[in-house]
């Protein structure tokens, strides 16, 4: 076998295989399988938040003294309001022994567009 006469084509098999993984990895939507595993379990944090979210509001709503409760809240800074509905219980999901923080907070950014 000629070493020269494959040369060329070799060169341009291998330069044609990393500009082919230079454009997959960047435009062509391919990821490693790290990146995969990180971008399921965000879709699945995404998933399970919108889920739970309106079970807190709800539980909000069953709440006798929620009108007077939701002033208050109100009148927190945006810091403290997802403290403020764990204190509650609002956010404490039914079979669990302690709320989630996530649940917490996207239940109180909810509560906050409420009107009353």
């Amino acid at each position: 076998m000629n070493f020269k006469s494959i040369k060329a084509p070799l060169w341009g098999a291998v330069g044609g295989a990393i500009v082919m993984a230079i454009v997959g990895f960047s435009w062509g939507g391919w990821v490693t399988e790290n990146k995969a595993s990180i971008m399921s379990a965000q879709a699945a944090d995404i998933a399970v938040l919108a889920r739970l979210t309106p079970i807190c509001v709800s539980q909000y709503r069953q709440d006798t003294d929620k009108v007077e409760k939701l002033a208050a809240f109100k009148e927190l800074n945006n810091w403290d309001k997802g403290a403020y509905v764990s204190d509650q219980g609002w956010s404490l999901i039914p079979g669990e022994k302690e709320t989630d923080s996530n649940v917490s907070r996207d239940c109180a950014l909810a509560l906050s567009e409420l009107t009353g």
